[in-house]
Formats: structure tokens, sequence, C-alpha cells
């Protein structure tokens, strides 16, 4: 039982100075690569979070991994994040490790088969709507799950029309029906 609450000496300052020197890895390979490292907008930047805080977690919190076995696989999650990123400049690539943005609602009309498609149900519609602080259907002009399944909530108080460029390469996009 003792073991689970102290550490020695000697291990706390290893994993303080494990902390110190990933800590400073990762800023330093994030002023590189970019802050698109940190960035949520599809399914592989969402990978890359979840792999960088694993990496930083094992690495400082045990002898195994070696710090520098951590900071090799520090390097090679951003060489991919980098040639992925790249790599989405052509539109195959992009079709091949992105989803596709889905339209869940349209002027405000709800598409079942579209929620469906999505598993998302209409009770986590309506919360989004309501996070979104829309107080009628027909302010909705387009409810749009994107590709990192953050819901968006394109709304207005009066008829604004919404821009069809908007809803660019978002599946269901054909039933817009304001211009």
């Amino acid at each position: 039982m003792k073991e689970w609450w102290v550490t020695s000496g000697t291990d706390a300052l290893m994993v303080l100075a494990s902390v110190v020197v990933v800590y400073l890895s990762i800023i330093a390979f994030t002023r590189i690569a970019g802050l698109r490292s940190f960035s949520q907008m599809s399914a592989f930047d969402f990978a890359m979070t979840i792999a960088l805080g694993t990496i930083f977690a094992s690495t400082v919190l045990s002898a195994d991994p070696p710090v520098l076995r951590g900071l090799v696989g520090l390097v090679g999650l951003y060489v991919c994040q980098a040639t992925i990123a790249l790599g989405r400049r052509k539109k195959a690539f992009k079709r091949l490790v992105d989803n596709q943005p889905r339209l869940l609602m349209v002027d405000g009309e709800l598409i079942t088969e579209a929620l469906l498609a999505s598993r998302m149900t209409e009770d986590d519609l309506r919360a989004k709507l309501r996070e979104a602080n829309v107080l009628q259907y027909d302010q909705v002009r387009a409810v749009v799950l994107e590709t990192t399944g953050d819901v968006s909530v394109l709304h207005a108080d009066d008829a604004t029309p919404l821009d069809p460029a908007l809803l660019h390469d978002v599946q269901g996009a054909e039933r817009l029906t304001t211009v």
C-alpha cells in the first residue's frame, strides 16, 4: 500500500526531469510543425492530440520508454502529421483520411436519414441546437456534423439566406433551398 502513495526522491526528480525535457520538446516540435499539431480539424488531428498525450504521459511517468525513445516517438508523430497535412491537399488522399461533413438539418427541417447514418438521435441534435441558442427551428438555416464530430449550427433570427459556399463538400448540401 505504501508504494501506491510514496516514491523515492530520485524517482521524483527523474519524473520532473522527464517532464521538462518532453514538455520543452513538444513546444519546440510544435513551433517547427505549426499549431495545426494541436488543432482538431479532422480525425487525424484528433488522433495526433491523443497520441501526443499518451507518449507524454508514458515517457514521464515510467522508466520505460526511456526519454530518448519517447522523443523519437514524438518526432515520428509530428512527421506523420505533417505528411498527412500535406497529402490532404490532394482530393483523393483527403477523401481517404477525412470523414465528409454531413448535413443534419436544413431550413428548420430535420434530415432523419442523415441522423441515422451519423448515429445521432433527435435528442442529440436538440441539445446542440440549445447550445447554439436556437429558439425556433425556423431560425436554423443548416446543421452540419463536421469531420471532427463537432456539430455546427448556422442560424439567424431573420430570413438571412445561407451562402451555399459554406456547405461546400458537405454531404447532403444539395438539399439547400434558401439562396
